[in-house]
């Protein structure tokens, strides 16, 4: 089964992941070995992070190109991780220029600093009337008193709930397979250097492993993530 990673930051030079090409080839390289075949490249789009959405396009050309030449199989798709707090400050134009896999509908949202808030469930809304649906980026790292009725109104909303492979692999994500929240993975890996890498194997199979979501494991590493970068709504089937 070729596996789809929806969350990387393996552009070079972008932001604050791949450092230059050679570590872009680098990632390109442990996608590879993982059986990933299409990677989405994710640089944040946020204010602290001078990444030019019309420049997404040439630049992911450019690494498939470099890929090809390499002998590289696997490739990189377009998309962006938009922080919540540069929503509104974004034209449909630009939003629909940072959906992953262009395909036009899904953005990877970045919710802000601190718990996940009733902000956040207004931000995915908001996109909604936009026409676009939101893969909500690592919940994990957004803990809160509330945050399991959080997540369940996020999902009511529409959003798609992505957790790091990282974090699944080391066994912390026990409660949110058992409440049914995640729907997609992603690496979020920054380099080749360290720090994640650009896995989802291991940590697909721990996941779907587990009683509540066993059933639905080539959903999970497959069906969602391929409708995601088609633009596609995909029937959550739990």
């Amino acid at each position: 089964m070729s596996l789809i990673d929806l969350h990387c930051h393996i552009l070079p030079a972008i932001d604050d992941g791949a450092l230059d090409l050679a570590d872009t080839l680098g990632m390109a390289r442990q996608a590879e070995r993982d059986g990933i075949a299409l990677v989405c490249a994710t640089p944040h789009v946020r204010h602290d992070h001078d990444v030019r959405i019309g420049e997404l396009p040439g630049r992911v050309a450019a690494v498939n190109e470099a890929l090809e030449a390499a002998g590289l199989r696997v490739r990189v798709a377009p998309g962006a991780e938009v922080a919540e707090t540069i929503v509104h400050e974004l034209t449909d134009a630009e939003l629909r220029g940072c959906t992953l896999g262009g395909g036009g509908r899904w953005i990877l949202l970045e919710p802000a600093p601190g718990p996940l808030s009733e902000r956040t469930v207004a931000t995915v809304r908001a996109l909604a009337r936009r026409g676009l649906g939101t893969v909500l980026a690592h919940p994990e790292r957004h803990p809160g008193p509330d945050v399991n009725a959080r997540l369940c109104e996020l999902a009511a909303a529409g959003a798609l709930i992505q957790l790091t492979g990282a974090f699944v692999l080391d066994g912390s994500a026990d409660w949110f397979v058992a409440e049914r929240l995640v729907h997609v993975l992603g690496s979020d890996a920054h380099s080749s250097h360290g720090g994640r890498p650009v896995e989802l194997a291991a940590a697909l199979r721990r996941l779907t492993a587990a009683p509540p979501l066993a059933a639905h494991a080539s959903w999970i590493a497959a069906t969602a993530p391929a409708a995601v970068v088609a633009g596609r709504q995909p029937a959550i089937p739990y």
